[in-house]
């Protein structure tokens, strides 16, 4: 027991020793120490002896300290950041929750509705469901195609699948070219084309297929520009034009498109010309969906690239293969675009000389429904040595009309002026000078600076393609047609803008002839001094020109600037951008209200882009025929040039600055009188009388006359 005792005696003595050796700084001791932290948290064998020996305390006593008192201001730095990260935590938290509650009750900005919301795993089985029932609706589809085509379409859901094509629209009319042409794509209509992106896929044997075409098509385009005995024909116009006999029997065809079809028409055209660019710029441009578009918003209302068959040899686009989609249109509500699915296909021939042909290549989901084939047709580009070059170009279509063609535009069309060569070399040219003339310096005294000059020319740009999109009948899905054809001749569509402006647009265009020489007519529009003569919206007031740009050889190639004067006031109170354009196949006059601050900021150089504009306009052709002037109704100078003129005119207003806005009948009427007050007042100018139609609209489109029209 006593030895327990001791044991336990001793014991306790130890702990007791080692409590008594425990030893606390005094407050001089930490002031210094928390001194010296402060200037050096890590001090070395130097700074430590020294402190002991200053301290009276051991170099190791000085070193443990500093490590925990590092330790200790860690700890202390964790729970500031722990506590401003909970703090953060908490309110982002909030913010989630508040934002969950209020998804709960938006409101789509299109319909007005609610909108729906369903989880994630829902929406991907609702796919995969709709997935298996397309697929099997594609297989029964295509089993039908194949028993009346006579053998198994394998490499049809693929195309299918890539066009984003349903395998209904086949049993139901057929697909038509869906663009998506909102510019600004689209919205504001300034653009003809969408930037491409080729996702077609195609297996070696397409791709094979497509070659052999391309080659073929090649060599059948070179004899075609380079063969000038037999298989063309002079007209009374020193226009090209096919000898179809001599053809045929020089590329015999079989008759697999379908057999022989009564209503199946041909155009067949040639014709050539200098152009101010050299050649490698052409190729380029060609070869590309969006640049071989912006030359020709005229005759091109949409194009995309499907799929790069072949990107060419060295980077080049020599042996460059395309397929492409193109719609091309006549300005007028009463011409039908023509839809084509192409491959195009560049080659260099020799040093200096190129050729770019398209020809015809049908899916089998085109073959039933398409009503335009194009045979081998494009153009032979050579080298001038000086900058210039020298372009053939061949127009070869066959067209199934199953509407007649109108009245007014029949002569133009079958004649191969509307959709010829001509029309393409005539574009070409005239637009190649204007991009001449953009890199050139400014000579306005109003727009001095080369930035200036620049910016307002690409501002006209958007303006003429907004203009020639709108009163076109391209089938893409930007607008919607209110009215085909109103008893006055008048077709309304309406669109989204969502770019510049941004609201409901709504759309008026009509077409009518006049027995007047179409160089008279664009001179009457385009002169700022006869223009208070037939612009309604002047009420009678002058104008004057503040600016001018020429953009081409023909002073009639310019943009104006113009400013209109109050009758009562000689203060400005509106400024017009208006460009005219004119060459052998017809002339544009289209302009757009502009006000002076965006103005301003336009001739300064900054970006145009978003300055909203609502063009209007006049395109004026010749009507196809030389003698075809009525002897009672022949005005002094009409004939100049032959024949009399194709005018379609067209306007756009803002219904409303919100895009759900609905259209109204008062909209529509004032539309309506708008463009029937403008048609009236340049006939009345212009000595015609008010019905010089050719032949009433009625008897050749009495499908398309609303029975009651707008009064």
């Amino acid at each position: 027991m006593n030895m327990e005792f001791l044991g336990d005696s001793s014991e306790t003595d130890k702990k007791t020793m080692k409590k008594k050796r425990f030893h606390r700084h005094t407050p001089h001791q930490i002031q210094r120490l928390e001194s010296a932290f402060s200037e050096c948290q890590h001090p070395d064998e130097k700074q430590r002896m020294q402190l002991s020996r200053e301290l009276g305390l051991a170099p190791r006593q000085i070193k443990f300290w500093f490590q925990n008192r590092r330790t200790q201001k860690k700890a202390q730095h964790e729970r500031a950041d722990n506590c401003t990260l909970k703090e953060e935590n908490d309110r982002i938290r909030c913010e989630n929750i508040a934002i969950r509650k209020a998804l709960k009750h938006t409101i789509c900005p299109t319909c007005g509705d609610a909108s729906v919301h369903e989880d994630s795993y829902f929406d991907e089985e609702k796919l995969r469901i709709e997935n298996a029932q397309l697929r099997e609706e594609l297989e029964r589809v295509s089993s039908i195609a194949a028993k009346f085509m006579g053998r198994p379409l394998s490499h049809l859901p693929p195309l299918l699948n890539q066009m984003n094509i349903s395998p209904l629209e086949l049993l139901h009319g057929g697909p038509s070219l869906d663009f998506d042409l909102l510019p600004g794509s689209c919205s504001s209509m300034a653009a003809t084309t969408l930037p491409s992106q080729p996702n077609l896929v195609l297996s070696d044997m397409d791709k094979s297929l497509m070659t052999n075409i391309a080659v073929t098509a090649m060599e059948e385009l070179l004899r075609l520009t380079q063969t000038n005995d037999t298989l063309w024909i002079k007209t009374d116009g020193a226009r090209d034009v096919l000898n179809l006999e001599s053809y045929e029997n020089m590329f015999p065809r079989s008759n697999s498109r379908g057999g022989k079809n009564h209503n199946v028409r041909v155009e067949a055209t040639r014709s050539s010309g200098i152009i101010f660019t050299n050649v490698m710029t052409l190729v380029d441009m060609l070869m590309d969906s969006v640049k071989s578009a912006e030359p020709f918003p005229s005759i091109i209302a949409a194009s995309k690239t499907l799929a790069v068959v072949s990107s060419g040899l060295r980077g080049n686009h020599g042996d460059a293969l395309h397929l492409m989609l193109e719609e091309l249109q006549v300005l007028s509500p009463l011409v039908p675009t023509r839809e084509f699915s192409v491959l195009r296909y560049c080659q260099q021939i020799e040093h200096g000389t190129w050729a770019v042909v398209n020809v015809s290549y049908e899916f089998p989901q085109f073959m039933a429904h398409s009503r335009s084939y194009r045979f081998p047709s494009g153009c032979l580009i050579q080298d001038m040595t000086n900058g210039y070059s020298k372009v053939t170009w061949v127009e070869h279509v066959e067209i199934s009309e199953q509407e007649p063609v109108h009245e007014m535009f029949k002569d133009s069309v079958r004649d191969g002026l509307a959709f010829g060569a001509e029309r393409w070399i005539a574009t070409l040219q005239r637009m190649c000078e204007r991009f001449t003339a953009l890199m050139e310096p400014a000579t306005s005294s109003a727009i001095p600076s080369s930035e200036g000059k620049r910016s307002i020319m690409k501002l006209a740009q958007r303006m003429v393609s907004n203009f020639c999109l709108s009163v076109g009948t391209s089938n893409n899905t930007r607008s919607t047609v209110v009215s085909g054809m109103n008893e006055f001749g008048i077709r309304l569509t309406s669109y989204k803008s969502q770019h510049e402006p941004n609201g409901m647009v709504l759309c008026a265009a009509t077409s009518f002839w006049l027995p007047v020489s179409p160089h008279i007519v664009f001179n009457f529009i385009k002169d700022e001094r006869t223009r208070p003569q037939w612009d309604v919206l002047l009420n009678g007031s002058s104008v004057q020109e503040v600016a001018h740009i020429a953009n081409g050889s023909h002073p009639g190639n310019c943009i104006s600037v113009l400013r209109g004067f109050n009758a009562s006031s000689t203060q400005n109170n509106m400024l017009i951008l208006q460009e005219s354009c004119v060459d052998s196949s017809g002339s544009l006059v289209v302009y757009t209200p502009v006000d002076l601050p965006a103005l301003n900021m336009a001739m300064s150089g900054q970006d145009t882009s978003y300055i909203p504009i609502l063009p209007s306009g006049f395109a004026v052709s010749p009507d196809g025929s030389r003698n075809n002037q009525i002897p009672e109704l022949k005005v002094e100078g009409g004939g100049g040039g032959g024949g009399g003129s194709l005018i379609t005119v067209g306007f756009q207003i803002m219904v409303s600055s919100l895009q759900s806005g609905k259209l109204n009948m008062e909209s529509m009427e004032t539309v309506n009188n708008l463009i029937s007050s403008t048609v009236h007042h340049i006939k009345t100018t212009l000595n015609c009388p008010s019905n010089c139609l050719r032949t009433p609209l009625k008897a050749h489109f009495p499908h398309l006359i609303s029975e009651k029209g707008l009064q």
